[in-house]
């Protein structure tokens, strides 16, 4: 697989599927990116699962933190791995050994271990290198439009505020934009 560059059907295919994300390097504090992105999925109705060995046994978000996979007590569909490019692959060998296995590798982003996603991929889970699944959910579901962000994408639908919301990730997004001035200014027409 090219791990350059993702179709959104294969990313959608697995924010629709998954359930249960334990998050590796998951922090509780508030002004991690990591927490932004717990927290997030959480309310988006996604099992989280914080892991962070220097807090096994506190919370996060209400959550319990564990301290590796192997104490996780359920199984889990996705490993998100908010840890630096050097600890793929030690995570996804951890992963492996769950029974079940997850069925998706997630490394954040700024995260890429080709090793690691060959290792993954040759034991029949799905690899998703450099992405966030907070900023591509909220771009496949048009939410990241309600944060001030222009997706091109058209919809009626209104956020809720408050509680788990699980929105759509099958809208469509159209290319939008264009107008005939526009277009006669890229022809170069001066816009007349």
């Amino acid at each position: 697989m090219n791990h350059d560059s993702y179709s959104d059907s294969y990313i959608r295919g697995i924010l629709n599927t998954v359930k249960t994300i334990a998050m590796v390097g998951a922090s509780e504090k508030q002004n991690r990116p990591s927490y932004f992105a717990f927290k997030y999925l959480l309310e988006r109705g996604y099992r989280m699962i914080p892991i962070n060995p220097g807090h096994a046994g506190e919370t996060m978000v209400g959550q319990p933190i564990y301290a590796r996979l192997a104490d996780i007590p359920e199984p889990v569909d996705m490993v998100d791995i908010f840890r630096g490019s050097q600890y793929a692959l030690p995570i996804v060998q951890e992963a492996l050994a769950l029974k079940p296995p997850p069925s998706v590798i997630w490394m954040q982003l700024g995260v890429r271990n080709d090793e690691a996603a060959a290792l993954a991929e040759a034991n029949g889970m799905k690899v998703v290198m450099n992405r966030c699944p907070k900023i591509e959910y909220g771009r496949l579901s048009s939410e990241i439009a309600w944060m001030g962000v222009n997706t091109r994408t058209i919809s009626a639908r209104k956020a809720t505020i408050g509680g788990v919301q699980r929105m759509s990730l099958n809208r469509v997004t159209a290319p939008g934009g264009a107008t005939a001035a526009s277009d006669r200014v890229q022809r170069g027409d001066g816009g007349h």
